[in-house]
């Protein structure tokens, strides 16, 4: 029999398996299969798929095959015997996600704003120091201030404190979780102090977010220019004027929140300015006590960039005040984060940048039980589990195994899909579950290409990748490949960019992608899109 060659047909996870995991794949073809030995030719396994049942998010039929028995390390492909199609080669291996780890890790290196990108660390995605110059407050051009360093968050060359927030709490939280993980070098120019990369990357961005902060304590929503520079425009070449945008509750409250985790986590390796977080996250928290009222953030209307507008500030000062506790064990933030969780005002588990309870409740269950009042600790400990419980229902009755229902194919929906992941790898440490971890594992399988479209969602992996991302540099760096490890927003079944619109309206919500510059409502990468990617990265690598 003629096998055709790759098609979306098959779809697998592209970066291979570790020996000891469960092997799970997804066809639109019922039937007969065969693992194949890509190297000797010999079949090594045969079974049969289950049968097709609908799956209404691809708005195709899906069988599943299980080829979990396979455990020899190889490079394998897996044949539909009836159909006639082919998976792409992939292999089984003791460490299949070491590199795109490390690439996931490197991204936000290659995101870095003020400083020269050389080409011993970059590559041939090398360019020049960008946005130097001072930036000056919203209504007051003659007052400025620095502003150079940090993360661009995106496509675009904005930096957005709460985006930021979520960003380098995810990665600090993956150092935290999964130290093991992350301690290899990947590729950046050494810190002045000695510690791994990983906390090295996040040093230059919390640095930069200190800029943001203000001498009564609160800090500017975000530091861009008056609108987004041309697609095609390197970071070098805008040069337009910079403005802080007006302060906000809700980035205060995220910038209390992660300084306060970076005093704790840093005070061994840098204690001078684990001291200087310490500082600026007590500050902070003083301004928000003294300053309770004040609507949600609005672009100022001359203003044109990324809003990041959020209607309620009291997930982050939950966060906030839990983080605080945590460092400080001062009982006045217990009492808060206490009195914040009972509110009933917003989810305790959610992990985005505009819903941060999540990382409260995580910060706060992450505690010796000891350290939290009994009923406190099983309340949040039960929300947390029963949202894992209905992750896990979603994914089980996904025909991807992914946590989505057909409605959450959003802008940013694969940030959703690893931020479950994540809710997924803690709620299995934290009860014991193994279902949960194995839920978690399907989220990773997803992005990797056992998805609807069969893209690998990260740029650089895979047999398809994302090769058109929106993106400044990628797309004005006279590159045909784009920076690596980027992770793509994902379906969004919202269509909201020309792009999209003209190539995606009726199709069904997993398939509302396009690998396409211009597609920024389904194809930009951003900091905190690939922060939670890095946390399921590290459990990946030693799963």
């Amino acid at each position: 029999m003629n096998f055709l060659p790759h098609t979306c047909q098959i779809h697998l996870n592209q970066l291979g398996y570790s020996p000891d995991l469960a092997k799970v794949f997804t066809s639109d073809a019922a039937g007969r299969f065969e693992v194949v030995n890509s190297v000797s030719g010999e079949t090594v396994y045969s079974g049969s798929t289950s049968p097709l049942h609908p799956d209404h998010s691809s708005g195709m039929p899906v069988a599943r095959g299980d080829f979990s028995a396979v455990r020899s390390p190889g490079s394998y492909i897996i044949r539909l015997t009836d159909a006639g199609v082919q998976s792409p080669v992939f292999p089984i291996d003791g460490r299949p996600y070491q590199a795109i780890k490390n690439a996931l890790l490197k991204s936000f290196y290659y995101q870095r704003c003020g400083v020269e990108l050389e080409s011993a660390y970059a590559g041939p995605w090398s360019h020049k120091a960008c946005h130097l110059s001072d930036a000056y407050v919203h209504g007051k051009p003659e007052e400025r201030y620095s502003q150079t360093g940090g993360w661009h968050d995106a496509g675009d060359y904005g930096k957005y404190t709460v985006a930021a927030a979520k960003a380098v709490a995810d990665v600090m939280l993956a150092y935290e979780w999964f130290p093991s993980a992350l301690r290899e070098p990947v590729g950046i120019p050494d810190p002045e102090i000695r510690m791994p990369d990983v906390l090295a990357e996040v040093r230059f961005e919390l640095l930069f977010l200190l800029k943001m902060q203000r001498k009564d304590g609160a800090v500017y929503h975000k530091v861009t220019t008056a609108e987004f520079p041309a697609l095609d425009c390197m970071p070098e070449s805008d040069t337009a004027d910079l403005i802080f945008s007006p302060i906000s509750h809700t980035s205060t409250a995220a910038f209390a929140a992660v300084m306060a985790m970076a005093a704790r986590i840093y005070r061994d390796m840098d204690a001078s300015m684990a001291e200087n977080y310490g500082r600026a996250a007590k500050s902070a928290w003083k301004w928000l006590t003294e300053n309770h009222s004040g609507a949600g953030f609005k672009n100022p209307s001359d203003i044109k960039t990324g809003e990041y507008g959020d209607d309620c500030r009291l997930d982050e000062e939950y966060w906030a005040a839990a983080e605080l506790y945590r460092w400080t064990r001062e009982p006045q933030y217990l009492a808060a984060a206490q009195e914040l969780a009972g509110s009933e005002a917003f989810s305790l588990c959610e992990l985005g940048w505009a819903d941060t309870g999540g990382y409260g409740t995580l910060c706060l269950l992450s505690m010796e039980a000891g350290d939290l009042p009994a009923p406190l600790r099983s309340q949040l400990l039960n929300a947390w589990a029963a949202e894992a419980d209905s992750c896990v229902g979603r994914s089980a009755a996904d025909g991807f195994g992914v946590a989505l229902l057909p409605d959450e194919y959003i802008w940013g929906s694969n940030m959703l899909v690893m931020n479950r992941a994540m809710l997924l790898i803690t709620a299995s440490r934290l009860t014991g579950r193994t279902p949960f971890a194995s839920a978690a594992l399907d989220q990773w399988h997803y992005l990797l290409g056992r998805n609807t479209l069969g893209y690998c969602y990260v740029t650089g992996f895979g047999a398809k990748p994302v090769m058109n991302p929106h993106h400044r540099p990628s797309a004005g760096d006279g590159i045909p490949e784009p920076v690596p490890g980027m992770v793509a927003g994902g379906p969004n079944s919202s269509i909201q960019d020309e792009a999209a619109a003209s190539l995606l309206r009726g199709q069904p919500p997993a398939a509302c992608f396009i690998d396409h510059k211009d597609s920024y409502s389904t194809n930009e990468m951003t900091i905190y899109w690939n922060s939670p990617a890095v946390f399921v990265a590290a459990f990946a690598d030693l799963s």
